[in-house]
Formats: structure tokens, C-alpha cells, sequence
């Protein structure tokens, strides 16, 4: 059984840093891809990054690009979101997700297409 485990989120300031970790288990097949979306009350889930660890392909959600950045873990069993100069409209409950097979950046704005989810963590971000 696949279960990803979120950990990292809290409470910032305006400008400041914070790293998400999300760590995988139960994953049978060789190569997935892992995501990172985020969800504010009311409103859709939506992709921020999405992770090949086969290929090592990375995309990312515009409005993060060049502020959030996916470090490498060799063993890939850990996915990280690394979170700089935040912004208050960053704040939002932050989910990993996985799914084998084939993804796209499209799907950053589909996030059905992600069978396994973690449980979230919470980021906020004041000025």
C-alpha cells in the first residue's frame, strides 16, 4: 500500500524560507512521478511541481517558478519542496502526491489524476 507522509509546514514571514518533505512508501514500480499542490478554503487543488524520478523532469506551477525549487534525493523516496521568498497568497494546505505511469505538466491543473495523496500540511505565510 502506497502512503506518502507530509512534514515541514508552519508559520512564516513575508520574504522568509521553508522546506516541505513528503516521504514515500509502499511504491511498487520503479519509476513515478511525485507532486506537490496546494489548496486554499474554497477553492481547487492546484499542481505547484510535479517530480519524474525516472527521468528527473521537473515542472513547475508559474506563478512558483524560481521561487520553489524540488532538491534531489538520491534514494528517491523523499520528495522535497523547497519554498523561498514567500508570499502571503502562498498560504494554503500543501498535499504530496504520487501516481506511476505516465503524467504531463498539464496536470499540474489536474489533480484527479493522482491516485495516492498524502494528508497535507499547512503553510502560512504573514507580513
Amino acid at each position: 500500500q502506497v502512503q506518502l507522509m507530509e512534514s515541514g509546514g508552519g508559520s512564516e514571514q513575508v520574504g522568509r524560507s521553508l522546506r516541505l518533505s513528503c516521504v514515500a512508501s509502499g511504491f511498487t514500480d520503479r519509476d513515478y512521478y511525485m507532486a506537490w499542490f496546494r489548496q486554499t478554503p474554497g477553492n481547487q487543488r492546484e499542481g505547484v511541481a510535479i517530480f519524474s524520478t525516472g527521468t528527473q523532469s521537473i515542472y513547475y506551477r508559474d506563478v512558483v517558478e524560481g521561487r520553489f525549487t524540488i532538491p534531489q534525493d538520491g534514494a528517491k523516496r523523499t520528495l522535497y519542496l523547497q519554498m523561498d521568498t514567500l508570499k502571503p497568497e502562498d498560504t494554503a494546505m500543501y498535499y504530496c502526491a504520487a501516481v506511476a505511469g505516465y503524467c504531463s505538466r498539464a496536470w499540474l491543473d489536474v489533480p484527479a489524476m493522482f491516485r495516492h495523496w498524502g494528508q497535507g500540511t499547512q503553510v502560512t505565510v504573514s507580513s
